[in-house]
């Protein structure tokens, strides 16, 4: 048994670039997705039917067929369009579409969390459209769907297993050569498994760090704030002072 670990032991740099390839994907994919999936859910709002009816049709066709049927159309259909790209690239476009259309239903549903009396407020004051998106809509937005987003982003890195499909080199398309040439299943998949389940985690880490940071206020600014607030209450009880003394 040792020696099947150790057997494995000597794939670990190939573990490793398969990992590292598995990040990129699923961090360049996931730009795109975020890119896309704002842009439908602007297009949902618009006052335009065409531009609503194109960000319906993109978010229903993907939502309603299989994200591999999708690699396949991207990595194999496309070529005979005379569009032909890497594997590496057609993962990256067809997850970031994939992902896109559900964020776009996520983004959609933030947008839409931001009381109205907001806008309006902000409206009557003067404030551009463009400025009042940036600065009252999308904070509120991202705050309220920021798990959701996060959960894509987990969902998206567990899906560039599939391009293993179309020959890309990433976690499970690795995992698949190595227990070809060594025929150790168990040992092989539970390496992956693990690996998976690190940067999941990782993730989600990340994702609840972030947002805490960007969605709540410092635990020494909420200490600081707290204790100027009892002396400054102090301060203006002339009962306490005298109960000090």
């Amino acid at each position: 048994m040792s020696y099947q670990w150790l057997t494995l032991w000597n794939y670990g740099e190939t573990f490793l670039a398969a990992a590292w390839l598995t990040l990129q994907v699923t961090l360049l994919a996931f730009v795109l997705a975020v890119a896309l999936g704002l842009l439908a859910a602007l297009a949902k709002a618009s006052t335009l039917a065409p531009v609503r009816w194109v960000s319906h049709c993109y978010v229903e066709f993907i939502r309603n067929t299989p994200v591999l049927l999708q690699i396949f159309i991207i990595f194999f259909g496309l070529p005979s369009l005379g569009i032909t790209m890497s594997a590496f690239t057609a993962g990256v476009l067809a997850l970031g579409i994939n992902v896109g259309a559900y964020l776009s239903e996520t983004f959609r549903a933030g947008i839409q969390s931001v009381p109205k009396g907001q806008l309006e407020a902000a409206w009557i004051l003067g404030i551009p459209r463009r400025q009042v998106f940036l600065s009252v809509v999308l904070p509120q937005a991202a705050r309220a769907v920021w798990p959701a987003i996060i959960n894509n982003l987990i969902q998206l890195l567990l899906g560039t297993s599939l391009l293993s499909a179309i020959a890309l080199p990433e976690l499970t398309g690795t995992a698949t050569v190595i227990n070809a040439r060594t025929l150790l299943y168990i040992q092989t998949f539970s390496v992956v498994t693990v690996v998976y389940l690190l940067l999941s985690n990782l993730f989600s880490w990340l994702g609840n760090l972030a947002g805490r940071r960007m969605f709540h206020p410092p635990l020494v600014t909420q200490v600081k704030k707290s204790a100027w607030w009892w002396a400054r209450k102090w301060l203006t009880n002339p009962l306490k002072r005298e109960n000090a003394l």
